[in-house]
């Protein structure tokens, strides 16, 4: 049988927290919905399985001849930087007739924030009813408006999962400055572990400025602990409405097509056999 169009992984992070995984799961299925002439399949760099570079390799055995891989990350820090590569690295060594571009991450890229993540984001709000009118247009992909007006909220919390590297916190907080433009709310950033500030101090720092009604904004693409610990940080500071992860929210699977579309373009090198 002729291989489809194009191979696409989806690499996650992964954790023993069994709803991530479920979570990766979704989203491939999302995309896979919206592209059907592409292959696509979940990878993770750690604990679940299957490792991108065995994707990779499935892909090559299958007669594939181009692959893309989307590394499920919000920011371009460690993994992003050193672990996807290296794993393309040894796919490319091991097969080497299969082109494989690595697609960019999903949050902001160059100081571009994509407005699809932010529309991944309002449309959670809307879910956990922070949101008035939402959503106010659906269009094809099913994305909501560009124009979110807050209901109940006049404050709202981004809360990340946290990393060491300054520049990946800098791109959170490009994220949170667009978020708050398309809100015209505050919105500050709070991480759930490597820097400061947590949830909670941001809530009760909006609430000694005269916030009432602050929302938290999930800069998570799965549920897991770090996300427990940002929601029950903010919860108990007295945040009201939580948002979910984005996990597999149409404007999320529209943005890695976005990604898999923009790398097909880019130029690849193929070593030679």
């Amino acid at each position: 049988m002729r291989p489809a169009h194009l191979a696409v992984t989806l690499t996650a992070h992964g954790s023993r927290d069994p709803r991530a995984a479920r979570a990766t799961e979704a989203l491939t299925r999302a995309v896979a919905a919206r592209q059907p002439a592409w292959e696509v399949r979940a990878s993770y760099l750690d604990h679940a399985g299957p490792r991108p570079r065995e994707v990779l390799a499935s892909f090559a055995e299958a007669g594939h001849r181009r692959a893309v891989l989307v590394p499920l990350l919000l920011t371009a820090a460690y993994h992003g930087r050193v672990d996807v590569p290296g794993e393309i690295t040894a796919a490319r060594a091991q097969f080497p007739g299969l082109a494989v571009t690595q697609a960019d991450v999903l949050g902001p890229v160059d100081g571009r924030v994509p407005e699809l993540l932010l529309d991944g984001l309002t449309t959670r709000l809307g879910a956990a009813g922070g949101l008035d009118g939402l959503p106010s247009r659906l269009g094809a992909a099913g994305v909501t408006s560009r124009s979110g007006v807050a209901a109940g909220l006049d404050a709202v919390v981004l809360a990340a999962a946290g990393t060491r590297n300054a520049s990946a916190r800098a791109t959170v907080e490009q994220a949170a400055a667009a978020l708050s433009a398309r809100l015209g709310l505050p919105c500050r950033v709070a991480y759930a572990s490597a820097a400061p500030p947590l949830s909670g101090d941001v809530v009760r720092d909006l609430r000694a400025e005269g916030h009432e009604r602050i929302g938290l904004a999930s800069y998570f693409l799965a549920p897991g602990l770090l996300w427990d610990a940002a929601v029950a940080s903010a919860r108990a500071a007295g945040a009201g409405v939580v948002a979910e992860p984005l996990t597999d929210v149409p404007a999320v699977a529209e943005l890695v097509s976005a990604r898999v579309h923009a790398a097909r373009v880019a130029p690849v090198t193929v070593l030679a056999a």
